[in-house]
């Protein structure tokens, strides 16, 4: 393991890492774990790239140096971010899976019993047939979670990473949830979001901010397609910032308009979720005592919405398609696992369907602590209400609320203008009236 004190996390982290994966190894009698799945490969080495479509693995024997079988391209990837001595490149007209099946058997050590990540999406099953019709000298185990029960529990270290993307988004739903006006597109929103979410040092994203006003919500994940929003309706929002490859997320809605006693009900239950969640959340809780308590709070509704999904999920090291890590662990009903210090999740008592066509969303990041539970957020939770204002498509005065927001004064030099005002005001502000 090569000494460098440039990664993402002190070298002792990662020779952590190693031992406890090495031990789960040892747990399972394998000789040696063919890792391919790029969220485990970044959690072992601090190794990432946007080229993960093509083969890409780490080798940890359990008794010798691991190495790692990457395109030639990105193999620049392995020496100038991460810890491993021995890379063995492909190039693009080379065959990666003859690579790494020719690097076991001449690797002069037991390969009696190899573990490789069956569920890895980037894997795929014409791969692995070839893996397993090539690899005659001992036998292929599925070690799929091998890594993943490591990532469960995130460590001091990595909960101060998760806090710098925390603040990327808090960054960027401040200045959505400030941008959402009357006359103002879902791409104006959108664009206030990722602006101050990079502004804020945060770093792309597994998934963009999903924007969606009015009738839009009720379409599941949809995101921002240009429309314009309406007096009157709803916006809702889900932001996820992203500091080296570690995410948190959480979604608010906004109002363009009265509060009815429809939304202001739905606000009062989703906040309810996250407050009694965060009372008993704690290490011995199981996984679906937190899925039944947010539940029964969202059920117990009369605006004829419903919590249609999972309560929540685990979040940290993420890719594209997805800021999930739901696949480890999900907060769903009849799950019995028990809820350890250091694990992180994204909870999201969101309802569906208010007033049969509405979909709204209040969700938070909450880590399990040593004798509790805590929020990465500071942000507000109620509906953010812009009805003194109507501006008429102008993302520079959006930007100023969201600044207002952002430095915690809450002052919006215009709020309480007339909305003819307000117009005006924001059109001298712009420098001229175009829009």
């Amino acid at each position: 393991m090569r000494a460098r004190d440039d990664m993402t996390f002190p070298a002792e982290e990662y020779e952590r890492r190693i031992r406890e994966l090495r031990e789960r190894m040892e747990q399972r009698l394998l000789d040696a774990v063919v890792i391919t799945d790029p969220e485990n490969l970044m959690y072992l080495t601090d190794y990432q790239t946007t080229g993960y479509s093509f083969f890409q693995a780490l080798v940890v024997p359990l008794a010798d140096e691991p190495f790692m079988i990457t395109r030639a391209m990105e193999e620049s990837n392995v020496i100038h971010r991460t810890w491993v001595e021995k890379t063995l490149p492909y190039p693009d007209n080379g065959d990666a899976i003859q690579q790494l099946v020719g690097s076991l058997k001449s690797s002069g050590l037991p390969m009696n019993h190899v573990g490789y990540e069956r569920n890895s999406y980037f894997f795929p099953a014409y791969q692995q047939d070839r893996v397993r019709n090539s690899f005659s000298f001992g036998t292929l185990m599925d070690c799929f979670g091998i890594v993943e029960e490591g990532r469960r529990r995130k460590s001091p270290v990595e909960i101060d990473v998760m806090r710098k993307a925390a603040h990327a988004t808090e960054a960027g739903m401040a200045a959505g949830l400030a941008a959402c006006q009357a006359g103002v597109t879902e791409n104006d929103i959108a664009a206030e979001i990722t602006a101050a979410m990079f502004r804020a040092g945060g770093e792309p994203p597994a998934v963009l901010p999903y924007v969606a006003s009015g009738p839009r919500s009720m379409i599941g994940h949809a995101t921002w397609e240009g429309r314009t929003v309406q007096p009157g309706e709803h916006v809702f929002l889900e932001v996820g910032g992203c500091y080296r490859r570690y995410h948190t997320a959480m979604m608010r809605t906004a109002v363009v308009g009265e509060l009815t006693a429809s939304m202001e009900k739905s606000q009062y239950r989703m906040k309810l979720a996250l407050d009694e969640l965060q009372r008993v959340m704690r290490p011995g809780l199981t996984v679906s005592d937190a899925d039944t308590l947010v539940r029964n709070v969202i059920t117990d509704n009369d605006v004829g919405a419903a919590l249609v999904t999972r309560s929540g999920y685990s979040i940290g090291i993420a890719f594209p398609p997805s800021w999930d890590e739901g696949y480890i662990l999900s907060l769903n009903a009849g799950d019995f696992t028990v809820l350890e210090e250091g694990m992180t999740f994204h909870v999201i008592p969101w309802m569906w369907g208010v007033d049969g066509d509405k979909t709204v969303g209040i969700s938070d990041t909450l880590r399990v602590t040593a004798d509790g539970s805590e929020s990465f957020f500071t942000l507000d939770r109620d509906f953010t209400v812009n009805d003194e204002v109507i501006v008429v498509g102008s993302p520079a005065r959006a930007r100023e609320r969201a600044a207002s927001v952002a430095t915690g004064d809450g002052h919006d030099p215009a709020a309480r203008l007339e909305p003819g005002a307000a117009v005006e005001a924001d059109l001298a502000a712009d420098g001229d009236g175009t829009d």
